[in-house]
């Protein structure tokens, strides 16, 4: 039997896109060891190893920017609209070239998270394209301005070319996709035992007084770090390299750990809207705290989504920036919905992928 191989292409949009189509390789890794991974993005290997066990190809392309931002928050329409006009004017070259590494490398299957450009890509060189998201970017930019509307259109022609999606929870409606598969959440599961990273971290408080801050790839500028001092006996733990040496702030530098391992050791995640780490939450049932975002559109659909199936609160950017954190002393709200969602969305995924290219 040939080895399969699978061209797994992410978005470097951040860290969010790049971590579930890391932990949908991993469960394909697990499900077939013989399977050869090319990892296409910009995202750090660092990133992509912290999910993927065994060996993969990692090629770093970009075939979208997604949003170019400063920090989490902060978005460059400006720079964001002359870069994609540019992918769209070298678009024949692109494809040119990625059809003879495709061709080149007998590649079975694309799986894209959720770049535009990979649908027509695949087309080209003879291979099934398939999509994973809760989101087109076509729906991010349609707010943006008429400015938008010629990339907009070009987007959607080529998610129409998408020969299948796995359309994840949380999502806007995606209706340029003609054949669409509902799945559960993705994310990746601790490979840590708590009592490890309490030793490890010198973790001493019960998880109702031990906080996660944790902002995406991108992280935020000027967190209020002082606020900590508030609350002398918790503990809080960081992944942010610029934060402040406080007693009670744990700061994570090692990109071996990421922000799930430390998930069921906390009370809380406090975040900003992001569907992997709202996802990776929501799989381990640990409460999530997060700020509001009224620019990017995604946003409702994932505020909707922890106020519908996991315990929450939802806070402000001045509740945030401007406040002592008296948030933290009130209990998370209970989900509206009793029913909770699927959390074998990478495992489904893959299982796919796997039935096809064997």
């Amino acid at each position: 039997m040939s080895q399969p191989i699978i061209y797994l292409a992410a978005t470097g949009h951040g860290f969010g896109h790049a971590v579930r189509m890391a932990s949908v390789a991993s469960a394909i890794k697990t499900l077939n060891p013989n399977t050869l991974l090319i990892l296409v993005t910009t995202a750090p290997r660092w990133l992509l190893e912290s999910y993927i066990e065994g060996d993969f190809i990692h090629r770093p392309r970009a075939f979208d920017v997604g949003v170019i931002q400063a920090d989490s928050l902060r978005m460059d329409k400006i720079a964001t609209l002359e870069k994609m006009q540019e992918i769209f004017k070298k678009q024949r070259a692109l494809i040119a070239s990625e059809v003879n590494f495709i061709q080149t490398n007998k590649v079975g299957l694309i799986l894209a998270d959720i770049p535009p450009l990979m649908a027509p890509i695949a087309k080209a060189a003879g291979v099934p394209c398939w999509m994973m998201g809760n989101f087109g970017w076509d729906f991010i930019y349609q707010d943006w301005g008429q400015e938008f509307q010629g990339i907009i259109d070009w987007i959607t022609q080529c998610y129409q070319q998408c020969d299948r999606l796995f359309r994840l929870p949380m999502a806007e409606p995606m209706t340029a996709f003609k054949t669409i598969m509902d799945v559960g959440l993705t994310g990746g599961n601790p490979r840590y035992s708590e009592a490890t990273l309490r030793n490890q971290f010198n973790l001493t408080c019960p998880p109702e007084k031990t906080i996660l801050l944790t902002f995406g790839g991108l992280g935020l500028q000027a967190i209020p770090y002082h606020n900590i001092n508030q609350f002398p006996d918790w503990q809080f733990i960081t992944f942010d390299r610029q934060s402040p040496d406080l007693p009670n702030l744990i700061k994570v530098t090692n990109t071996g750990y990421r922000p799930v391992d430390f998930m069921p050791l906390c009370g809380r995640v406090v975040s900003k809207p992001g569907f992997s780490t709202f996802a990776e939450a929501m799989r381990l049932e640990v409460p999530i705290v997060s700020l509001t975002r009224d620019d990017f559109a995604e946003a409702s659909f994932l505020l909707e989504g922890i106020q519908n199936y996991s315990y929450h609160q939802i806070i402000d950017t001045k509740q945030f920036y401007q406040s002592n954190w008296d948030f933290l002393h009130n209990s998370p709200e209970k989900p509206c919905l009793e029913m909770t969602l699927p959390k074998n969305g990478s495992e489904v995924i893959a299982n796919e992928v796997i039935n096809y290219v064997i």
